[in-house]
């Protein structure tokens, strides 16, 4: 007889304490030293970190590639408007209208991709960092709480504005001032009619389209360099990387 009948034969023997394993609650302290500091991360949270780290790649990937399509729709734009003296100037306003339906894509990805990074970062935080230096003190107290409730039911962190906002100063602001740049270039110094006769487009006049170019830039760097509390959990927000070598020589 092997130690495996063994087994089954105890198991046989108490068919209470068989019904009890399967029929009684579940245990309440399951999880309870998952994140313990003696104990470290288990294996478990690696794997969950590691998920967390690749959605958050995923999502990085897919706002760099809307920034691609952009630059290209710009690039191609631009080398039409300026290739012939024939081609209209409105086809740059054309392209800024589409680069600002690109920009709202953007910012709404940029929402999802927020959230698996504010994940990534409660973690990195309060376990990576107070795990490599037991000195280091948690940034949030509640934090397994927060995370836990954010795992259950989870919610975009950042407003659209704040978002758009968040874009416009990373790439798209200095993408609308070439093309405004570009378009200004087009009407004054490439067109046979003088200024603002050269920026008529059909039925509007030069002066109307001149002005909705002019709000146009003018409310997209309000929403760009207005004072605000930012929300995302952004290293690169917090903290100045920047530093002098002088500085890290002197540590």
């Amino acid at each position: 007889m092997g130690p495996g009948d063994s087994a089954n034969e105890a198991v046989q023997d108490s068919p209470d304490q068989a019904e009890g394993l399967d029929d009684g609650p579940p245990d309440p302290r399951i999880g309870e030293g998952l994140l313990d500091v003696d104990m470290g991360p288990s294996s478990a949270f690696a794997h969950l970190y590691r998920g967390e780290l690749h959605r958050m790649k995923l999502w990085r990937e897919r706002l760099d590639r809307t920034t691609n399509w952009a630059v290209l729709l710009m690039a191609a734009i631009l080398t039409w408007a300026f290739s012939s003296e024939g081609n209209p100037h409105y086809v740059i306003l054309v392209g800024h209208a589409a680069i600002t339906i690109f920009l709202f894509i953007e910012a709404r990805r940029y929402r999802a991709y927020d959230v698996w990074r504010s994940r990534v970062r409660h973690i990195q935080q309060n376990v990576w960092a107070p795990g490599l230096d037991p000195n280091v003190d948690l940034t949030d107290e509640g934090w397994r709480e927060e995370l836990a409730a954010d795992y259950q039911q989870p919610k975009l962190k950042i407003t659209a504005e704040e978002a758009i906002a968040h874009r416009l100063r990373r790439v798209y602001f200095p993408l609308f001032t070439v093309l405004d740049l570009a378009w200004v270039l087009r009407v004054t110094a490439f067109s046979e009619q003088p200024w603002p006769a050269s920026a008529s487009v059909g039925a509007f006049s030069g002066v109307v389209v001149t002005a909705i170019v002019v709000v146009a830039y003018g409310l997209a760097l309000y929403l760009c360099c207005r004072p605000r509390t930012w929300h995302t959990r952004g290293e690169l927000l917090e903290t100045e990387l920047r530093s002098n070598r002088s500085d890290d020589s002197e540590m």
